[in-house]
């Protein structure tokens, strides 16, 4: 959420930079350096708090030490498999298995 937050106030800065130097009739590719120069040259001076905060939630995607993104699918699996071990306390779960060792023990 952070790094959406943190592009969304860089697009705020960037767009109307972006228009202004269109109407100066800079031309379309100097518009855009000149723009983007400048809505990082603002957004590196004024907003280092949400930069940082963008950052860090970056980084915590890319080691894996963010909360692993589930699927409804997967949570409803989840769900299931949760009250079917609730009602029938002699079943266990072992998901934890390889399936091919699953299917070495079971042939075995």
């Amino acid at each position: 959420m952070a790094f959406l937050k943190y592009s969304l106030i860089r697009l705020a800065i960037f767009a109307p930079l972006f228009v202004l130097f269109l109407y100066l009739q800079l031309g379309a590719v100097l518009s855009v350096v000149c723009a983007a120069a400048m809505a990082f040259s603002v957004s590196y001076i004024f907003f280092q708090k949400q930069r940082n905060a963008a950052a860090a939630s970056l980084q915590r995607r890319v080691t894996g030490k963010a909360t692993p993104l589930r699927s409804l699918t997967e949570i409803n699996d989840a769900e299931a498999e949760d009250a079917m071990v609730d009602a029938n306390p002699d079943v266990q779960v072992r998901n934890d298995i390889k399936k091919t060792n699953a299917r070495k023990s079971a042939e075995g």
